[in-house]
Formats: structure tokens, C-alpha cells, sequence
């Protein structure tokens, strides 16, 4: 059974960092795409960033140059590393697993930016 569980979610100031884990367990997350996505009341999910099997990655819209995301497949965990946090970065975040035609999502995390 596919299972996802994100954490490090909370409260941080405009200009903090969070560390965000995502263990995954069912299957290894070395053979697929994974992402981190996020989403606010009233909107879609929309993607932050995800990495392939090979390692590259890609960031979308205002994560580039703040954001990293990484994968540590001996413990089958990804990571999003967030730094110069804003207020608009306030979401639950989830991460995903690509497979052809869909995505697998955990249960999210809430990230908090405010003073």
C-alpha cells in the first residue's frame, strides 16, 4: 500500500526557514518522480518543485531560488528545504508520487507564515 506522511509543518516568521519530510512507504521512492505540492482554502494544489530518479529538479514559479528539495532514497524520504519564507507561502503542503497520468498525495502538512 502506497502511504506518503509529511512533517515539519508550523509557525515561522516572514524571512524563516522550514525543513519539510515526506516518508514514504509501499515502494521505493528511487524508481519515481516526486514532487511537493501546495494549496490554500478556495484554490487547487499547485506544484512547488519535484525531482526525478536521476536527480534533476525543477521549481516552480516563486520556490526558485528559495526552495530545494532533495531525496535521501536509503531512508526513502524527500525533503523540502524552505528558506526566506513570506506570507504568501502560508499553504498545506503535500508531497506526491508521479505516476503515468496521476499523482499520489500524503496528508499534508501545514506551513504558517506570519508574524
Amino acid at each position: 500500500q502506497v502511504q506518503l506522511r509529511e512533517s515539519g509543518g508550523g509557525l515561522v516568521q516572514p524571512g524563516g526557514s522550514l525543513n519539510l519530510s515526506c516518508v514514504a512507504s509501499g515502494f521505493s521512492i528511487s524508481e519515481f518522480t516526486m514532487g511537493w505540492y501546495r494549496q490554500t482554502p478556495g484554490s487547487e494544489r499547485a506544484l512547488v518543485a519535484y525531482i526525478n530518479k536521476y536527480d534533476d529538479t525543477h521549481y516552480q514559479g516563486s520556490a526558485k531560488g528559495r526552495f530545494i528539495i532533495s531525496r535521501d532514497n536509503t531512508k526513502n524520504t524527500i525533503y523540502l528545504q524552505m528558506h526566506d519564507l513570506e506570507p504568501d507561502d502560508t499553504a498545506v503542503y503535500y508531497c506526491g508520487r508521479f505516476t503515468s497520468g496521476s499523482v499520489s498525495y500524503g496528508q499534508g502538512t501545514q506551513v504558517t507564515v506570519s508574524s
